[in-house]
């Protein structure tokens, strides 16, 4: 006797021609179903950053040349901006500083749109191709920095760079540390020297090195001849 389920899986079921057709209508489109999700918004480097005499910050007015250009923030923490006059960045950071710049360019013309980009001003020293100093963004890596003025010159230890502040050294450690971080990460900012060193012992030092000995044994040599 044939099993009353095997009929039921094998028996074709017949759904009316609308019961389909609404079905295939409430489904979402297969597109529109693997669509990624939007990505995050991301926001701009440096915003939060907070301004420090000594700085220089790229200003670029949409449209109006005359207001945009490079401004270096003096000493007394003053940035001088045509239009506005002097602006006190004390305590402001860059997006803070953006804000007020637009509001202040709102009583000339409408609608300004206006972007702020902080730089700063370091001495590259020591062991290096061009030692100098750099106007740099900081979001570059102390490698990049140290690649601007050249790269290191021979014997030049990248692994013993150092970075001075009001005549205190701290050591930067390459290996296994902040090598990859930005410039703004670390806690550099204008008016920092970064120092690559010699190297102690360089292929240049064992090789004078070994002139300097072969020189005293010779001198040695004769001294006993004679």
């Amino acid at each position: 006797m044939t099993s009353p389920y095997r009929v039921a899986i094998f028996a074709p079921v017949r759904a009316p021609a609308w019961t389909v057709l609404a079905l295939l209508l409430a489904a979402p489109p297969l597109a529109a179903q693997q669509q990624p999700a939007a990505p995050p918004a991301v926001q701009t480097t440096g915003s939060a950053y907070h301004l420090r005499p000594g700085d220089i910050v790229r200003i670029t007015v949409w449209g109006q040349e005359a207001y945009s250009g490079q401004f270096e923030i003096d000493e007394h923490g003053m940035l001088a901006y045509p239009g506005i006059g002097d602006i006190n960045t004390g305590a402001l950071t860059v997006s803070e500083l953006r804000e007020q710049i637009r509001k202040g360019l709102e009583t000339i013309f409408n609608s300004p749109f206006v972007t702020v980009s902080p730089q700063f001003r370091v001495a590259v020293l020591g062991t290096v191709q061009r030692p100098g100093l750099y106007t740099v963004d900081p979001t570059l890596s102390v490698l990049d920095v140290v690649a601007l003025a050249g790269g290191p010159a021979t014997g030049g230890n990248l692994n013993g760079v150092k970075l001075l502040r009001g005549g205190q050294a701290t050591r930067l450690r390459l290996e296994g540390g902040i090598k990859g971080h930005t410039l703004e990460e670390i806690g550099v900012h204008s008016g920092d020297q970064i120092v690559v060193p010699h190297k102690f012992l360089s292929r240049d030092n064992v090789f004078l090195f070994l002139q300097v000995l072969q020189i005293a044994v010779s001198v040695a040599v004769l001294a006993k001849l004679y």
